[in-house]
């Protein structure tokens, strides 16, 4: 049996705060699923040795760029 590095209970808080922190619910949905779709286009390309899938990995990297701004690059 699989395991995730998280668990169900982390996973919706964190889009939860997500969710809380955007100021349109839509246009939070979209990017979560614009950068799980490049997620898995990176990850078909090379094989990644985590299981996690690309739409709880989009939530915990976005959600992490909401908490630690310093991660960001920009």
């Amino acid at each position: 049996m699989k395991r995730l590095p998280f668990d169900n209970q982390q996973i919706m808080r964190r889009t939860e705060e997500l969710i809380g922190a955007a100021s349109n619910r839509y246009r939070i949905t979209v990017q979560v699923a614009n950068r799980a779709q490049r997620r898995r286009y990176e990850e078909f390309d090379s094989i990644d040795e985590s299981k996690m899938k690309p739409v709880l990995r989009a939530i915990v990297e976005m959600s992490d760029e909401l908490t630690q701004p310093e991660i960001i690059g920009e």
